[in-house]
């Protein structure tokens, strides 16, 4: 199995809550997750280690900021590698992803 999370990445990832009074287009998006056999893709933000929960933003049939379990995400893989981590992401600001969400929502 593929590994989602280090422990090196969980102690310097912002906790839940961290980022709350930063505007959404400059969040730090700090790893990226996507699945292999679709086009969804996860970026984290904020976690909580214990709850192995996230916040950030979802790329899938609607693109939205929420919260995703890294524990629901590792399952999936247990069934069938699906979702990896990728690991030549480097963090950007949100307003540099390329999305249509500023298209439609600002």
């Amino acid at each position: 199995m593929k590994e989602l999370m280090t422990k090196e990445l969980e102690e310097v990832l912002p906790k839940l809550y961290a980022t709350e009074n930063i505007k959404l287009e400059e969040k730090i998006l700090q790893v990226r997750y996507r699945s292999i056999n679709s086009n969804w893709e996860w970026y984290l933000v904020e976690y909580d280690k214990d709850k192995k929960l996230a916040f950030g933003y979802i790329k899938g049939f609607e693109n939205e900021w929420g919260y995703f379990s890294l524990k629901e995400l590792e399952e999936i893989n247990d069934e069938c590698l699906s979702i990896i981590r990728d690991k030549t992401f480097q963090k950007i600001e949100f307003i540099e992803l390329d999305n249509d969400y500023y298209k439609v929502k600002v």
